[in-house]
């Protein structure tokens, strides 16, 4: 996955607000999987189709990060989703 890559959640996916935070129940394998602090923004933004350059200008602009470790840290968790079929 690279910065050009156009990603998307998922149909399947059934996401729970518990406690303030997204829950993803993965129903074909009986997981669930907590999204915590950005990710719950990455997930919204996920809802259409969006490139992960803009994931991550955008996360830019709301917070006090460096472009590298913005960068890093929405591939990986871009990565985890799409491994996790997600995405």
């Amino acid at each position: 996955m690279d910065k050009n890559t156009i990603v998307r959640s998922k149909k399947k996916i059934d996401v729970t607000i518990l406690n303030g935070e997204k829950v993803i129940l993965d129903f074909a394998t009986g997981n669930y999987y907590v999204i915590k602090g950005v990710g719950n923004i990455i997930l919204d933004m996920l809802e259409s189709e969006i490139s992960v350059n803009e994931i991550i200008e955008r996360l830019l602009t709301e917070y006090d990060v460096s472009r590298s470790e913005c960068e890093q840290s929405v591939i990986e968790f871009l990565e985890k989703l799409e491994e996790a079929e997600f995405i």
